[in-house]
Formats: C-alpha cells, sequence, structure tokens
C-alpha cells in the first residue's frame, strides 16, 4: 500500500510538470504591452513544496520512500548576456528526514537560463551537490556530517506578473544528486518541486 502511495504522488508531480509546460507552450500574446529589455544582474528567492526521494547505499533509505519537503528559500543570481539569456548560479534544496534528523539535499549550480518566450523560462545546469545537517537540527557528533558530490538540475517557469524590473512566477523544479559519504557510501536524491519565485533584474 505504502508503495502505491508513493508512486501517486511521483505521478501527480510528473503530470503537474507536464501542466505548468503545457500551459507555458499555450501562452498568447494578447495584449499590445511591450516588454521591458532584461539586462544587468538578476537575483530571485523562491519558496516552495514538493517530494524527495533517498537511496542510501548501505541500503538505510529507498527510493521508494518518498516524502513530502519544503524548500525556502532557494537562491538564484547571474547576470543578463542578453535579452533571453541570463548565466546564473542557483541554490536548490530540500529538507529530509534521516535517521529521526533533518538534513538538507541541497547543490551549488552553475546554470543558464532561457526566456523562450516573453513570460516563459527554461533553467538547468551541472554542479556540487550538498548534503548536511538542517541548520535547526544541528548536533555534534550525531547529526553534524557534511557530504559532497555532484548534482544535475532543471526547471521551467511562468512570470505571471511583471512590474519595472520585478517579477512573480510559478515554477517547477527537478533535481538528481548523489552525495560520497565516509567509507565509498554514498546517498542519492531526487527532487521535485513547485513554487513561487521572486525576481529582480
Amino acid at each position: 500500500m505504502q508503495s502505491i502511495k508513493n508512486q501517486s504522488i511521483v505521478k501527480m508531480a510528473f503530470i503537474a510538470f507536464m501542466f505548468m509546460s503545457t500551459v507555458a507552450f499555450a501562452q498568447k500574446n494578447l495584449n499590445t504591452e511591450t516588454s521591458r529589455t532584461r539586462e544587468g544582474f538578476i537575483f530571485e528567492f523562491a519558496v516552495g513544496g514538493g517530494i524527495i526521494s533517498v537511496e542510501d547505499s548501505e541500503g538505510v533509505q529507498t527510493f521508494n520512500e518518498a516524502q513530502g519537503a519544503m524548500s525556502f528559500p532557494e537562491l538564484k543570481f547571474g547576470y543578463m548576456i542578453h535579452d533571453k539569456l541570463a548565466v546564473t548560479a542557483s541554490l536548490p534544496g530540500n529538507i529530509y528526514e534521516f535517521k529521526d534528523n533533518d538534513r538538507h539535499f541541497g547543490a551549488f549550480i552553475p546554470s543558464v537560463q532561457y526566456w523562450v518566450k516573453d513570460r516563459w523560462w527554461v533553467h538547468g545546469g551541472f554542479g556540487l551537490a550538498i548534503d548536511s545537517p538542517a541548520l535547526y537540527d544541528f548536533e555534534d557528533g550525531v547529526n553534524d556530517d557534511w557530504n559532497f558530490g555532484c548534482a544535475v538540475m532543471a526547471s521551467s517557469g511562468y512570470e505571471v506578473y511583471k512590474r519595472k524590473n520585478f517579477a512573480l512566477n510559478v515554477q517547477s523544479k527537478i533535481m538528481l544528486g548523489r552525495a560520497y559519504l565516509e567509507g565509498d557510501a554514498y546517498r542519492d536524491a531526487l527532487t521535485f518541486n513547485v513554487g513561487v519565485g521572486f525576481s529582480w533584474l
């Protein structure tokens, strides 16, 4: 029963991602308002929630055990190369539970963001995975290990509101990462988030 429930959560997340992408593809320019030229630095923070599946090479957890997760805050900063392309660095991540402790599986991702249409963008990159204790659940000798590895991320968003240099967007993000532990062990994580982003550029 638990496995069926977890499969349902993953399917619902996939459907949400597809729905958001479809809405973005269906965008029509129904007004004559001219878009502001994007230039200079870009900064964004996002809040949201989703699911995370963690698998440990030691068999403590497997991908069959998805957890609900919160993501706050996710950060992105970068610079516009031209009106539709930005070079960015992103800090995505989710809180998860491991052996009765809360931990954070995140990443530092050098990435690029491209506006396919005036309000719809896609974003992705590859970088450093970081598996660390949650800052509020840090215990010396119990939950104090920091682990590093590699991660890949892809996201898509749609700007529902724009005014001057501010934009409010709805977005979805998927990330896959592996952090290496002591003794040739590793921990894999797959995350999917839906959230709201607040950006300035």
